[in-house]
């Protein structure tokens, strides 16, 4: 894709994830009344719609948009969800800057990712959004450097590694954020930071899918379960977000 429609792609991916947060809001309010401060759904939403009319006069660079979405989730997310989602994403924005390549995709994945568990200090086990980006990003950049998979489907396996991590947060023991001063009450509760990762990533897949002019099994067998990627972090720790 050329610079044009790829800016054009970001847009329509950022519509489609705004649209989406609004459509779960309850659904993620709900997860995030059992073990946070129920409000994880209404934050998603007003942040994709702050970044919708951010990018109205954004500059149509990639690396721009992104980074655009990305001040806007930072300004309107509250807690710590919008440092984590909307700040991970302005400094991975960098990646993009000669635009949106497979190298370029992975490199700017890796660097989300990292940039969430610094801010985070979350691991894998830990029952927050790390559980379903680390098996993700895994997913992607192997199936992409290691099995020589198109990105289109690289990143359908990747939604699927989300999925997974999505119900892997469930019978685990919360040990950052809010949900962790549970304890053990926690155990049973889906995490509504992975969830609504993973309903971002189902959007950015059905845009790519357009874009790319292709088909993939959303629910095609991923290559890294989270439960392999690390053990549970054993100290409790600071407060690490959704």
């Amino acid at each position: 894709m050329d610079r044009e429609t790829q800016a054009e792609a970001i847009r329509e991916a950022t519509a489609a994830m705004a649209d989406r947060m609004a459509a779960e809001k309850s659904t993620l309010t709900e997860l995030d009344s059992a073990i946070g401060d129920a409000d994880h759904g209404a934050n998603m939403n007003r942040g994709f719609q702050a970044a919708l009319e951010r990018l109205e006069d954004a500059d149509d660079a990639p690396a721009e948009l992104v980074k655009t979405v990305g001040v806007a989730l930072v300004s309107e997310v509250g807690g710590a969800a919008g440092p984590l989602y909307g700040g991970s994403l302005m400094k991975a924005s960098g990646e993009l800057e000669d635009g949106i390549t497979a190298e370029s995709s992975v490199a700017f994945a890796e660097r989300y990712l990292e940039t969430l568990e610094e801010r985070g200090k979350a691991s894998v086990g830990d029952k927050t959004m790390v559980d379903a980006v680390t098996p993700a990003v895994h997913t992607y950049r192997k199936a992409i450097e290691v099995d020589d998979r198109d990105p289109l489907e690289a990143l359908g396996k990747a939604v699927d590694a989300a999925e997974r991590g999505v119900a892997f947060t469930t019978p685990i023991r919360a040990r950052k954020g809010r949900a962790s001063y549970l304890g053990w009450r926690s155990v049973g509760h889906q995490d509504p930071g992975a969830t609504s990762t993973y309903y971002l990533l189902e959007e950015l897949l059905a845009v790519a899918e357009e874009y790319l002019n292709g088909d993939v099994e959303v629910d095609a067998e991923a290559d890294v379960d989270p439960e392999e990627l690390e053990e549970p972090a054993l100290e409790d720790g600071a407060d690490g977000g959704p």
